[in-house]
């Protein structure tokens, strides 16, 4: 993501103040000038600003700053909210003309992929609009709800500008979303300035003590936990059956039929069989649960994939952007194999979801977390390349990892994570997983090479923590360094692990350029070797802020990098 030149304070020109109208030593002059001066010092002064301390680009961050002082009444660095607030209202301007603007390229578009890639736009600036509504409602959303809220409509942005190849088209399109970004990254600043957590706070949470880890998250009602945990029986709303014997014949009808906006839990239960259907739950599909008979017995099927001319993002065979989503005894499968490289099974961008004892099989980009946050458990997942990736807050719980046989010339990559700035929320945590090969990887082993991850955006962030088997043939320390160029920020790590790999504790991962450092830490308590590792220079304390929910809180584990690693 390209830092945007924008100057600190914008000229009189570029606020449409035209010279003939505005005379030296009018009033009207006189008070823009103060009004000027008085942002200038405010932006400049460091003991009174410290709203982007933590922006990735502290320049833009300032100038957008300015902007809210300049043209909302009340806002000032003195009262962030106020500011965010402010900001947040522009942003809201922007993205309606900026999603206009897009959904007319898309219109105009000609070449088929070109105008799948904006069609994929077109429909991630309507997550983002929404999400950054809800985060621009003060009087419902929490400081932590909107920080992932913000954290997701930054993601959606960075996505749609994935899916689009270098040429105009997405020069076009960067033109529209890269002012969009450098706002959700100026509102995360700010929201994280006035908002984050003390280092203290965090050392009170020894990760490895806390015992909420085994828990569901604190945002799951009762009576979806009884459902969850097997204690209270399913009563279906609708039924499927392949056999006729239920309501509908396919699982998208009945997603279709389903009440929008729901406001309590509406259960489609599908019976065994195999359905071939590419199944999407769009957003307005709230609080939907969809249980099969069992992992093995239920499966929904699809093979869409890159290389015959879907996208990424709209490959999955089951896309889920429904708030409140649980999915349970399910396998959902995509079977393109390696050979089509991205074919994404399961893909989530929702927030609150819950995918329970489900089974999710593919080769590359298998299990695409996009965004929010997730919560699996008791899931099996498989793939090749990069197939845990995305940029939610996400965690996978007592599952089964499963690396399969790539095709010749790839490397085995479990994760991916895609956190572009760094005061989102999001990460990737393997909490109590297995990571094995599969029967067709692990005779041929030695010739494929598999990572536990790689950093696949500038402040990737992965865990695998507390009795995680890697029962398979690791290299470089467990830790690809291949990722994007400017990968500094990345951090990937595990902690009282058990298996082969990581290697020897202490071994750094980075294998790519010089400016991509990912430090792999040892499978040890990160108050350890870890932090020795650091002596002899000024250490950082990186803290992994996933949320206040105890189910999140317990991931806060803490990474000691030395000042010459950032």
């Amino acid at each position: 993501m390209d830092p945007i030149n924008e100057p600190l304070l914008s000229s009189p020109s570029q606020r449409n103040c035209s010279p003939s109208k505005v005379r030296l030593g009018t009033p009207t002059f006189l008070a823009t000038l103060l009004c000027f001066c008085f942002a200038a010092f405010l932006l400049l002064n460091p003991a009174r600003v410290h709203l982007c301390t933590n922006s990735p680009d502290p320049a833009s961050c300032h100038a957008i700053v300015a902007d809210a002082v300049l043209t909302s009444p009340g806002a000032h660095p003195s009262r962030p909210a106020r500011v965010l607030r402010a900001i947040l209202a522009r942003s809201l301007h922007q993205h309606d003309a900026a999603a206009a603007a897009v959904a007319g390229m898309h219109g105009r578009a000609s070449d088929p992929r070109q105008r799948a890639a904006l069609a994929d736009c077109v429909q991630l600036m309507e997550l983002a609009r929404d999400r950054l509504a809800d985060a621009a409602d003060h009087t419902t959303a929490t400081p932590e709800d909107a920080r992932t809220w913000l954290s997701a409509m930054l993601t959606d942005h960075v996505t749609c500008l994935d899916g689009l190849n270098n040429g105009p088209p997405r020069d076009a399109v960067g033109a529209q979303l890269e002012p969009l970004m450098s706002l959700a990254s100026a509102s995360l600043a700010v929201l994280n300035a006035v908002g984050s957590c003390t280092a203290a706070d965090d050392i009170a949470r020894d990760v490895l003590a806390e015992a909420a880890a085994d828990e569901l998250p604190s945002w799951v009602p009762s009576a979806d936990r009884a459902l969850l945990e097997g204690s209270g029986a399913v009563q279906a709303d609708v039924v499927v059956a392949k056999d006729g014997s239920g309501k509908y014949n396919t699982v998208q009808a009945a997603v279709d039929a389903a009440p929008d906006r729901g406001k309590r839990r509406y259960v489609i239960y599908v019976k065994k069989g195999v359905y071939k259907e590419n199944l999407a739950v769009w957003k307005k599909k709230r609080e939907l649960m969809i249980v099969g008979d069992g992992m093995d017995a239920t499966v929904i099927t699809g093979s869409r994939n890159v290389v015959d001319g879907a996208t990424t993002f709209n490959s999955a065979t089951l896309a889920v952007a429904a708030d409140g989503v649980i999915l349970q005894d399910l396998r959902i499968e995509n079977t393109a194999g390696p050979e089509k490289h991205q074919a994404v099974a399961l893909r989530v961008s929702a927030d609150r979801a819950v995918i329970n004892r489900c089974r999710v099989d593919g080769y590359q980009d298998t299990l695409y977390a996009h965004q929010l946050r997730q919560f699996y458990r008791d899931c099996f997942v498989s793939g090749t390349v990069d197939f845990v990736f995305g940029n939610a807050a996400a965690v996978l719980q007592n599952c089964v990892i499963t690396t399969r046989r790539p095709a010749r010339g790839q490397k085995n990559a479990v994760t991916a994570q895609g956190r572009t700035d760094p005061n989102q929320n999001t990460g990737t945590s393997l909490h109590r997983c297995r990571v094995v090969p599969a029967d067709d990887l692990a005779p041929v082993a030695e010739a494929f090479p598999t990572f536990l991850g790689r950093p696949w955006k500038v402040y990737s962030r992965t865990v695998y923590m507390q009795r995680t088997w890697a029962r398979t043939s690791t290299r470089g320390g467990g830790w690809s360094g291949t990722g994007t160029s400017r990968s500094t920020g990345s951090s990937t790590g595990s902690t009282r692990t058990r298996g082969p790999g990581p290697a020897r504790p202490g071994a750094s991962s980075g294998r790519g350029t010089a400016s991509s450092r990912t430090r792999a830490w040892p499978c040890s308590s990160p108050w350890g070797s870890s932090s020795r590792a650091a002596t002899g220079s000024r250490a950082r304390v990186w803290r992994t802020t996933m949320g206040s929910d105890p189910w999140l809180l317990a991931l806060r584990l803490m990474f000691v990098y030395s000042s010459s690693n950032l």
